[in-house]
Protein backbone atom coordinates (compact mmCIF):
# COMPACT_ATOMS: atom_id res chain seq x y z
CA UNK A 1 0.00 0.00 0.00
CA UNK A 2 1.25 3.47 -0.84
CA UNK A 3 1.72 6.10 1.84
CA UNK A 4 -1.16 8.58 1.83
CA UNK A 5 -1.55 12.02 3.35
CA UNK A 6 -3.30 12.66 6.66
CA UNK A 7 -2.70 16.05 8.31
CA UNK A 8 -2.80 17.84 4.96
CA UNK A 9 -6.26 16.47 4.16
CA UNK A 10 -7.59 17.32 7.60
CA UNK A 11 -6.18 20.82 7.40
CA UNK A 12 -7.90 21.49 4.10
CA UNK A 13 -11.23 20.25 5.37
CA UNK A 14 -11.01 22.74 8.23
CA UNK A 15 -9.64 25.64 6.19
CA UNK A 16 -11.99 28.40 5.07
CA UNK A 17 -12.50 29.23 1.42
CA UNK A 18 -10.35 32.33 1.88
CA UNK A 19 -7.61 30.32 3.57
CA UNK A 20 -7.77 27.69 0.84
CA UNK A 21 -7.31 30.25 -1.91
CA UNK A 22 -4.42 31.89 -0.04
CA UNK A 23 -2.55 28.74 1.00
CA UNK A 24 -3.33 26.31 -1.82
CA UNK A 25 -3.68 26.29 -5.56
CA UNK A 26 -6.91 24.39 -6.10
CA UNK A 27 -8.90 23.17 -9.08
CA UNK A 28 -12.14 21.41 -9.92
CA UNK A 29 -12.43 18.14 -11.87
CA UNK A 30 -16.08 17.42 -12.74
CA UNK A 31 -18.47 15.16 -14.59
CA UNK A 32 -22.02 15.89 -15.78
CA UNK A 33 -24.58 13.84 -17.69
CA UNK A 34 -26.41 16.59 -19.57
CA UNK A 35 -29.47 14.43 -20.41
CA UNK A 36 -29.90 14.62 -24.15
CA UNK A 37 -28.15 17.77 -25.33
CA UNK A 38 -29.29 17.58 -28.96
CA UNK A 39 -29.39 20.28 -31.59
CA UNK A 40 -32.62 20.82 -33.55
CA UNK A 41 -31.51 19.33 -36.88
CA UNK A 42 -32.47 15.83 -38.00
CA UNK A 43 -29.41 13.64 -38.54
CA UNK A 44 -30.44 10.69 -40.76
CA UNK A 45 -27.67 8.51 -39.31
CA UNK A 46 -28.92 8.49 -35.71
CA UNK A 47 -32.18 8.26 -33.78
CA UNK A 48 -32.70 11.95 -33.07
CA UNK A 49 -36.08 12.49 -34.73
CA UNK A 50 -37.79 13.41 -31.45
CA UNK A 51 -35.30 16.26 -30.95
CA UNK A 52 -36.51 18.33 -33.89
CA UNK A 53 -39.18 21.05 -34.05
CA UNK A 54 -41.57 18.50 -35.62
CA UNK A 55 -40.60 15.68 -33.26
CA UNK A 56 -42.42 14.37 -30.21
CA UNK A 57 -40.49 16.70 -27.89
CA UNK A 58 -41.14 19.81 -30.03
CA UNK A 59 -37.46 20.63 -29.80
CA UNK A 60 -37.34 24.21 -31.04
CA UNK A 61 -34.39 26.58 -31.28
CA UNK A 62 -35.74 28.48 -28.29
CA UNK A 63 -35.82 25.33 -26.15
CA UNK A 64 -32.38 24.30 -27.36
CA UNK A 65 -30.92 27.67 -26.36
CA UNK A 66 -32.67 27.45 -22.98
CA UNK A 67 -31.08 24.04 -22.45
CA UNK A 68 -27.64 25.44 -23.30
CA UNK A 69 -28.14 28.32 -20.89
CA UNK A 70 -29.28 25.97 -18.11
CA UNK A 71 -26.28 23.70 -18.61
CA UNK A 72 -23.90 26.67 -18.67
CA UNK A 73 -25.37 27.99 -15.42
CA UNK A 74 -24.75 24.69 -13.63
CA UNK A 75 -21.26 24.20 -15.05
CA UNK A 76 -20.16 27.72 -14.11
CA UNK A 77 -21.11 27.07 -10.48
CA UNK A 78 -19.27 23.78 -9.94
CA UNK A 79 -16.71 24.33 -7.20
CA UNK A 80 -18.01 27.81 -6.39
CA UNK A 81 -18.68 26.92 -2.76
CA UNK A 82 -15.11 25.73 -2.18
CA UNK A 83 -13.12 28.16 -4.33
CA UNK A 84 -15.25 31.26 -3.85
CA UNK A 85 -15.68 32.17 -7.51
CA UNK A 86 -17.40 31.02 -10.68
CA UNK A 87 -14.35 30.10 -12.71
CA UNK A 88 -15.81 26.70 -13.58
CA UNK A 89 -14.15 23.28 -13.64
CA UNK A 90 -10.63 22.99 -15.02
CA UNK A 91 -11.64 19.61 -16.46
CA UNK A 92 -15.23 18.58 -17.24
CA UNK A 93 -16.24 15.19 -18.59
CA UNK A 94 -19.75 15.00 -20.02
CA UNK A 95 -22.20 12.43 -21.35
CA UNK A 96 -25.29 12.51 -23.58
CA UNK A 97 -24.16 15.16 -26.03
CA UNK A 98 -25.08 14.73 -29.70
CA UNK A 99 -22.10 16.15 -31.57
CA UNK A 100 -19.32 18.70 -31.60
CA UNK A 101 -21.68 21.46 -32.68
CA UNK A 102 -23.62 21.40 -29.40
CA UNK A 103 -20.32 21.59 -27.52
CA UNK A 104 -19.21 24.60 -29.52
CA UNK A 105 -22.56 26.27 -28.81
CA UNK A 106 -22.23 25.42 -25.12
CA UNK A 107 -18.73 26.82 -24.58
CA UNK A 108 -19.75 29.96 -26.52
CA UNK A 109 -22.52 30.66 -24.01
CA UNK A 110 -21.97 33.98 -22.22
CA UNK A 111 -21.74 32.18 -18.86
CA UNK A 112 -18.81 30.04 -20.06
CA UNK A 113 -17.06 31.98 -22.81
CA UNK A 114 -14.60 33.66 -20.44
CA UNK A 115 -13.38 30.23 -19.32
CA UNK A 116 -11.91 29.56 -22.77
CA UNK A 117 -12.75 25.86 -22.88
CA UNK A 118 -11.12 23.50 -25.33
CA UNK A 119 -13.02 20.43 -26.58
CA UNK A 120 -12.04 16.77 -26.89
CA UNK A 121 -14.74 14.84 -28.71
CA UNK A 122 -15.13 11.85 -31.02
CA UNK A 123 -18.34 10.58 -32.62
CA UNK A 124 -19.44 7.27 -31.09
CA UNK A 125 -21.36 4.48 -32.85
CA UNK A 126 -24.19 4.71 -30.29
CA UNK A 127 -27.51 4.25 -32.09
CA UNK A 128 -29.01 7.31 -30.44
CA UNK A 129 -25.97 9.33 -31.40
CA UNK A 130 -25.01 10.35 -27.87
CA UNK A 131 -21.32 10.68 -27.06
CA UNK A 132 -18.96 11.39 -24.18
CA UNK A 133 -16.54 14.30 -24.31
CA UNK A 134 -14.21 16.41 -22.23
CA UNK A 135 -13.89 20.17 -21.86
CA UNK A 136 -10.70 21.68 -20.48
CA UNK A 137 -9.60 25.17 -19.56
CA UNK A 138 -6.79 26.03 -21.93
CA UNK A 139 -5.03 28.16 -19.33
CA UNK A 140 -4.71 25.15 -17.01
CA UNK A 141 -4.52 22.02 -19.15
CA UNK A 142 -2.60 21.12 -22.30
CA UNK A 143 -3.75 18.01 -24.20
CA UNK A 144 -0.85 15.85 -25.37
CA UNK A 145 -2.89 12.89 -26.64
CA UNK A 146 -6.46 11.65 -26.87
CA UNK A 147 -8.28 8.68 -28.30
CA UNK A 148 -11.70 7.08 -28.40
CA UNK A 149 -11.57 3.41 -27.43
CA UNK A 150 -14.39 1.35 -28.97
CA UNK A 151 -16.47 -0.67 -26.54
CA UNK A 152 -17.48 -3.96 -28.13
CA UNK A 153 -18.94 -7.12 -26.64
CA UNK A 154 -17.91 -10.58 -27.79
CA UNK A 155 -20.62 -12.48 -29.72
CA UNK A 156 -22.74 -9.32 -30.01
CA UNK A 157 -21.77 -7.90 -33.38
CA UNK A 158 -24.84 -5.65 -33.53
CA UNK A 159 -24.12 -4.07 -30.14
CA UNK A 160 -23.25 -0.39 -30.35
CA UNK A 161 -22.48 1.86 -27.43
CA UNK A 162 -20.47 4.88 -26.44
CA UNK A 163 -16.72 4.81 -26.89
CA UNK A 164 -14.52 5.33 -23.82
CA UNK A 165 -12.57 8.58 -24.06
CA UNK A 166 -8.94 8.64 -22.89
CA UNK A 167 -7.16 11.99 -22.61
CA UNK A 168 -3.59 12.62 -21.44
CA UNK A 169 -2.04 16.00 -20.84
CA UNK A 170 -0.29 18.44 -18.54
CA UNK A 171 -2.36 19.95 -15.76
CA UNK A 172 -0.51 23.04 -14.57
CA UNK A 173 2.72 21.25 -15.43
CA UNK A 174 1.81 17.85 -13.99
CA UNK A 175 1.01 14.88 -16.19
CA UNK A 176 -2.53 13.57 -15.67
CA UNK A 177 -4.80 11.08 -17.42
CA UNK A 178 -8.58 11.19 -17.75
CA UNK A 179 -10.91 8.35 -18.70
CA UNK A 180 -14.49 9.39 -19.50
CA UNK A 181 -17.20 6.71 -19.62
CA UNK A 182 -20.90 6.22 -20.16
CA UNK A 183 -21.46 2.53 -19.50
CA UNK A 184 -24.49 0.63 -20.89
CA UNK A 185 -27.84 1.43 -19.32
CA UNK A 186 -30.08 -0.82 -17.25
CA UNK A 187 -32.62 -1.05 -20.06
CA UNK A 188 -34.36 -4.41 -19.80
CA UNK A 189 -33.55 -4.69 -16.10
CA UNK A 190 -30.45 -4.45 -13.92
CA UNK A 191 -29.76 -8.18 -13.84
CA UNK A 192 -30.23 -8.77 -17.55
CA UNK A 193 -28.03 -5.80 -18.50
CA UNK A 194 -25.39 -6.43 -15.82
CA UNK A 195 -22.96 -8.39 -18.08
CA UNK A 196 -22.65 -5.37 -20.37
CA UNK A 197 -21.50 -3.12 -17.56
CA UNK A 198 -19.11 -5.76 -16.28
CA UNK A 199 -17.62 -5.90 -19.76
CA UNK A 200 -17.31 -2.11 -19.72
CA UNK A 201 -15.66 -2.28 -16.29
CA UNK A 202 -13.10 -4.79 -17.53
CA UNK A 203 -12.21 -2.56 -20.47
CA UNK A 204 -12.00 0.54 -18.26
CA UNK A 205 -9.75 -1.25 -15.76
CA UNK A 206 -7.55 -2.50 -18.61
CA UNK A 207 -7.13 1.07 -19.84
CA UNK A 208 -6.23 2.31 -16.36
CA UNK A 209 -3.78 -0.56 -15.82
CA UNK A 210 -2.13 0.15 -19.18
CA UNK A 211 -1.61 3.77 -18.20
CA UNK A 212 -0.17 2.71 -14.85
CA UNK A 213 2.18 0.17 -16.46
CA UNK A 214 3.48 2.82 -18.84
CA UNK A 215 4.17 5.17 -15.91
CA UNK A 216 5.72 2.78 -13.37
CA UNK A 217 2.49 2.81 -11.34
CA UNK A 218 2.82 6.54 -10.71
CA UNK A 219 0.10 7.88 -13.01
CA UNK A 220 -2.49 10.37 -11.79
CA UNK A 221 -5.69 8.97 -13.29
CA UNK A 222 -9.26 10.21 -13.02
CA UNK A 223 -11.94 7.74 -14.15
CA UNK A 224 -15.22 9.61 -14.45
CA UNK A 225 -18.60 8.91 -15.90
CA UNK A 226 -22.17 7.75 -15.71
CA UNK A 227 -21.54 4.11 -14.89
CA UNK A 228 -25.24 3.15 -14.65
CA UNK A 229 -24.22 1.28 -11.51
CA UNK A 230 -23.81 2.31 -7.90
CA UNK A 231 -20.44 2.25 -6.08
CA UNK A 232 -21.40 -1.03 -4.39
CA UNK A 233 -22.27 -2.92 -7.59
CA UNK A 234 -19.96 -5.69 -8.80
CA UNK A 235 -18.89 -3.80 -11.91
CA UNK A 236 -17.36 -0.97 -9.88
CA UNK A 237 -16.49 -2.59 -6.56
CA UNK A 238 -14.97 -5.81 -7.89
CA UNK A 239 -14.19 -5.53 -11.60
CA UNK A 240 -12.95 -1.94 -11.48
CA UNK A 241 -11.47 -2.85 -8.07
CA UNK A 242 -12.38 0.17 -5.98
CA UNK A 243 -12.47 1.02 -2.29
CA UNK A 244 -13.15 4.08 -0.14
CA UNK A 245 -10.67 3.04 2.55
CA UNK A 246 -7.69 5.15 1.58
CA UNK A 247 -5.71 3.98 4.62
CA UNK A 248 -5.73 0.36 3.47
CA UNK A 249 -5.74 0.25 -0.32
CA UNK A 250 -4.17 -2.73 -2.05
CA UNK A 251 -1.57 -1.91 -4.67
CA UNK A 252 -3.93 -2.35 -7.63
CA UNK A 253 -7.03 -0.80 -6.02
CA UNK A 254 -8.54 2.50 -7.11
CA UNK A 255 -9.94 5.02 -4.64
CA UNK A 256 -13.66 5.78 -4.92
CA UNK A 257 -14.74 8.64 -2.63
CA UNK A 258 -18.31 8.30 -3.92
CA UNK A 259 -18.71 5.01 -2.09
CA UNK A 260 -18.57 6.98 1.16
CA UNK A 261 -21.21 9.41 -0.08
CA UNK A 262 -23.44 6.56 -1.27
CA UNK A 263 -23.29 4.96 2.18
CA UNK A 264 -24.69 8.25 3.52
CA UNK A 265 -27.69 8.02 1.19
CA UNK A 266 -26.48 10.64 -1.29
CA UNK A 267 -27.33 10.09 -4.96
CA UNK A 268 -27.20 11.73 -8.37
CA UNK A 269 -30.50 10.48 -9.78
CA UNK A 270 -33.75 9.11 -8.43
CA UNK A 271 -35.99 6.34 -9.74
CA UNK A 272 -39.13 5.02 -8.07
CA UNK A 273 -38.29 6.82 -4.82
CA UNK A 274 -34.81 5.32 -4.66
CA UNK A 275 -31.58 7.25 -5.02
CA UNK A 276 -28.76 5.93 -7.18
CA UNK A 277 -25.25 7.29 -7.41
CA UNK A 278 -24.35 6.34 -10.98
CA UNK A 279 -22.14 9.40 -11.56
CA UNK A 280 -18.73 9.06 -9.95
CA UNK A 281 -15.10 10.15 -10.18
CA UNK A 282 -12.64 7.41 -9.25
CA UNK A 283 -8.97 8.08 -8.59
CA UNK A 284 -5.63 6.34 -8.80
CA UNK A 285 -3.64 6.14 -5.57
CA UNK A 286 -1.05 8.60 -6.83
CA UNK A 287 -3.66 11.34 -6.28
CA UNK A 288 -3.56 10.57 -2.55
CA UNK A 289 0.20 10.96 -2.20
CA UNK A 290 1.66 13.67 0.03
CA UNK A 291 4.39 14.66 -2.42
CA UNK A 292 3.92 18.41 -2.78
CA UNK A 293 2.01 18.11 -6.04
CA UNK A 294 -1.70 18.08 -6.82
CA UNK A 295 -3.76 15.61 -4.88
CA UNK A 296 -7.36 14.83 -3.98
CA UNK A 297 -9.02 17.02 -1.34
CA UNK A 298 -12.75 16.25 -1.34
CA UNK A 299 -15.61 14.86 -3.45
CA UNK A 300 -19.05 16.39 -3.88
CA UNK A 301 -22.40 15.84 -5.52
CA UNK A 302 -23.76 19.19 -6.73
CA UNK A 303 -27.36 18.80 -5.55
CA UNK A 304 -28.51 22.34 -4.93
CA UNK A 305 -32.21 22.89 -4.26
CA UNK A 306 -32.64 25.03 -7.38
CA UNK A 307 -31.75 21.98 -9.48
CA UNK A 308 -34.65 20.01 -7.97
CA UNK A 309 -38.37 19.62 -8.53
CA UNK A 310 -39.93 21.93 -5.95
CA UNK A 311 -43.27 20.26 -5.24
CA UNK A 312 -45.53 17.32 -6.04
CA UNK A 313 -44.82 13.62 -6.18
CA UNK A 314 -41.27 14.09 -7.44
CA UNK A 315 -40.26 16.83 -5.04
CA UNK A 316 -36.51 16.70 -4.46
CA UNK A 317 -35.77 14.79 -7.68
CA UNK A 318 -33.48 16.40 -10.28
CA UNK A 319 -35.58 18.73 -12.43
CA UNK A 320 -35.41 17.42 -15.98
CA UNK A 321 -35.73 19.07 -19.36
CA UNK A 322 -38.50 16.62 -20.30
CA UNK A 323 -40.59 14.05 -18.50
CA UNK A 324 -41.64 11.83 -21.36
CA UNK A 325 -42.73 14.28 -24.05
CA UNK A 326 -43.76 16.94 -21.52
CA UNK A 327 -41.39 19.89 -21.49
CA UNK A 328 -40.31 20.92 -17.99
CA UNK A 329 -37.59 23.43 -18.85
CA UNK A 330 -35.27 21.99 -16.21
CA UNK A 331 -31.66 20.88 -16.25
CA UNK A 332 -30.91 17.15 -16.24
CA UNK A 333 -32.12 13.95 -14.65
CA UNK A 334 -28.64 13.67 -13.09
CA UNK A 335 -26.85 15.90 -10.63
CA UNK A 336 -23.22 16.66 -11.56
CA UNK A 337 -20.28 15.49 -9.46
CA UNK A 338 -16.88 17.00 -8.86
CA UNK A 339 -13.68 16.63 -6.88
CA UNK A 340 -11.42 19.36 -5.57
CA UNK A 341 -7.69 18.89 -6.09
CA UNK A 342 -4.96 21.16 -4.80
CA UNK A 343 -1.33 21.70 -3.96
CA UNK A 344 0.35 23.94 -1.43
CA UNK A 345 1.73 27.20 -2.74
CA UNK A 346 5.42 27.65 -1.99
CA UNK A 347 6.24 30.53 0.33
CA UNK A 348 9.24 31.52 -1.82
Amino acid sequence: MKKVFSFWFLFLLLTSVTGLSQQYKAGVIAFYNLENLFDTENDPNIRDDEYTPEGSKSWTQERYEKKLDNMAEVISRLGEDELGDRSGPSILGMAEIENRRVLEDLVANKKLESMNYGIVHYDSPDKRGIDVCMLYRKDVFEVTSSRAVPFTVEDKEDFKSRDILVVTGNYDGEKMDFIVCHWPSRYGGEKKSRPMRIAAAKLTKHLADSIQNANNSEAKIFIMGDFNDDPTNHSIKEYLNTSDDKKDLDNDELYNPYLTLYKKGIGTLAYRDKWNLFDQIILSQELLEDDGEYRFIKAKVYNKKWLMVQDGRYKGYPKRTHVGSNYQGGYSDHFPVYVIIGKKIDDD
